[in-house]
């Protein structure tokens, strides 16, 4: 729930953030800012000898998932309402939880949550077709994050026995270093302004530590699939921040969708197998 909530507040932030600083800077302010945290507090880098060769192809593909999936979605809000973008995120996560799915109770609460965002999302593509494929891409790449975010949380830690918030924290030094190239001249502007620069690292404490953190430690604990059926309270939390940060009032048609959503999460069942 708490990453639910820092998911949308930090874009929403980010969006008010746009009309002063470019969009892929702002992106870049997000993961840098993330970095330089997880620096300070885990010293991630200390990890890497200690992994083998395996280990570190997950930690380099989640650092590019993490540089692309946040570029990605600044991307598509900046020319889709936040809740539109929150729903098209879902859907990937809704194939990730339907792999967990083993009883009918289960079936009906995926039905009620894939009519939930099918409501929320109403797409329309040929008017922005663009923003579109970048919600798309992003939600491809919210796929990729669950499953290399699941592999850090519950895999062999490493040297020392880092945990998986010190294997997030190497993967988003990673994910500065790529996307970098593509951001830094764009976030140029925060360097001269540093309200702009404080406004960015606010929205990247929003957006990459808290919610990531808090995913790991959920990941840690729930199963893959109950995770990703849990995912399905995004596009619920990106309608509510959306109104109350910027103003973009859902309809009757999101309302239901809203509400398809959160009795699929009431409804979902974990089985627990007897000892």
């Amino acid at each position: 729930m708490v990453s639910a909530v820092f998911h949308y507040l930090g874009p929403s932030l980010a969006v008010l953030l746009f009309t002063r600083v470019d969009v892929l800077g702002v992106a870049w302010l997000r993961i840098a800012s993330a970095a330089a945290v997880f620096a300070l507090w885990r010293r991630p880098w200390r990890l890497w000898r200690g992994m083998t060769r395996s280990q570190r192809r997950v930690l380099l593909g989640l650092g590019a998932v993490l540089a692309a999936m946040n570029s990605l979605f600044y991307l598509a809000v900046d020319r889709l309402p936040l809740s539109t973008v929150g729903a098209v995120e879902f859907l990937g996560v809704v194939i990730l939880a339907a792999t967990g799915t083993r009883t009918r109770r289960n079936l009906l609460a995926l039905a009620l949550a894939v009519g939930g965002v099918a409501a929320l999302t109403d797409v329309r593509i040929v008017g922005e077709p663009l923003g579109f494929a970048f919600a798309f891409a992003n939600c491809a790449g919210f796929m990729l994050y669950v499953l290399l975010g699941h592999r850090i949380a519950n895999g062999p830690a490493g040297s020392g026995q880092l945990s998986g918030i010190d294997k997030l924290g190497a993967a988003m030094l990673i994910a500065v270093v790529i996307a970098t190239p593509f951001g830094v001249a764009g976030a140029a502007p925060t360097f001269v302004h540093w309200d702009w620069l404080l406004w960015g690292i606010g929205v990247g404490l929003c957006s990459s530590v808290i919610p990531y953190v808090t995913d790991q430690l959920a990941m840690a604990r729930l199963p893959r699939a109950t995770f990703a059926l849990m995912l399905a309270i995004l596009p619920a939390t990106a309608t509510g921040i959306g109104l109350v940060v910027l103003g973009q009032v859902p309809t009757g048609q999101d309302l239901l969708g809203i509400g398809l959503v959160v009795a699929g999460i009431a409804v979902h069942h974990e089985e627990r197998k007897s000892v």
